[in-house]
């Protein structure tokens, strides 16, 4: 794996304070300009935005505009009384933007109570100011409301990591649909790095399976973010792998591990873990 483009920018940390594991807070305006800077020169064509991530979508305008970078935007509808129409074109005036690669519906339980805002998005498709729609799912039950329904769509979003493998049993029909899939969570917000000592409260029962991981990696001499991000990333089935920085050193040692070339007992470790507190592999039961 010594190519980056398969990886997929998240910009939450650039509007918002977000992840267990970020110190830093939000990302400043010229570390921005940084870490999109490498990105574009590693060959990483597609950034993720959304209206909801504070003023993700205002910096990303004024640094991709003042330093002419060329990427492909993802952006998201949040749950709002306004219309799809309305929010989608203040996205693209505040990104700069004449048209966006694709457009994910963020939150799936607001989508349930109002359906009928899925024609706006076809709408959008059809005037051409967007590539591909889709939707930003949590877990596989989200899915199969969508399969019932017989609802197409083109891109979808939705986490993916060595504890969290819920959606892989869907992968060879999502590729036989030409779904393109993006895959998030990749370290479980942190999770995976965390010290054992540190799993206590609702995080407890997890101690045993980081602590089966991080022996497997000691063991085997190798860094959990090469395991971690090398069993999604040599998925066949995965289009891109979204990954959330908070510093340019992130960003590179991100690329950096993608040099680990991922091997069968590898895999065979990561699918012998198999999570019993099925609740907890989603991070807002952590609290």
């Amino acid at each position: 794996m010594d190519s980056s483009t398969k990886l997929i920018l998240g910009t939450v940390q650039f509007g918002l304070n977000y992840g267990v594991n970020n110190q830093s807070g939000q990302v400043s305006k010229e570390s921005v300009e940084t870490i999109l800077s490498l990105a574009s020169n590693k060959g990483i064509k597609i950034l993720d935005t959304s209206s909801a991530y504070g003023t993700s979508e205002k910096v990303l305008g004024e640094v991709l505009n003042e330093n002419d970078m060329k990427f492909r935007i993802i952006s998201k509808y949040p749950r709002s009384s306004r219309s799809v129409k309305t929010i989608f074109e203040e996205s693209l005036y505040t990104l700069n933007q004449k048209k966006l690669y694709g457009y994910l519906i963020h939150h799936f339980d607001f989508f349930r109570k109002k359906q009928e805002i899925w024609r706006d998005f076809l709408l959008l498709k059809e005037e051409g100011k967007v590539t591909k729609i889709g939707f930003s799912l949590y877990n596989v039950d989200e899915l199969k409301f969508l399969l019932d329904r017989d609802i197409a769509f083109d891109i979808l979003q939705f986490p993916y990591n060595i504890f969290d493998r819920q959606f892989e049993k869907f992968f060879p029909l999502l590729k036989e649909r030409n779904v393109e899939t993006h895959v998030r969570s990749v370290f479980l917000q942190g999770l995976f790095f965390k010290p054992l000592k540190n799993l206590e409260g609702k995080l407890l029962p997890l101690r045993k399976y980081v602590e089966s991981l991080h022996s497997y990696c000691k063991v085997h001499c190798l860094k959990i973010e090469e395991l971690a991000l090398g069993y999604v990333y040599s998925s066949e089935y995965t289009n891109g792998v979204l990954i959330g920085v908070d510093t340019i050193e992130q960003l590179e040692s991100n690329i950096k591990n993608l040099g680990y070339n991922i091997s069968p007992k590898d895999i065979d470790f990561v699918r012998s873990i198999e999570i019993k507190e099925k609740e907890l592999l989603s991070p807002v039961n952590w609290k």
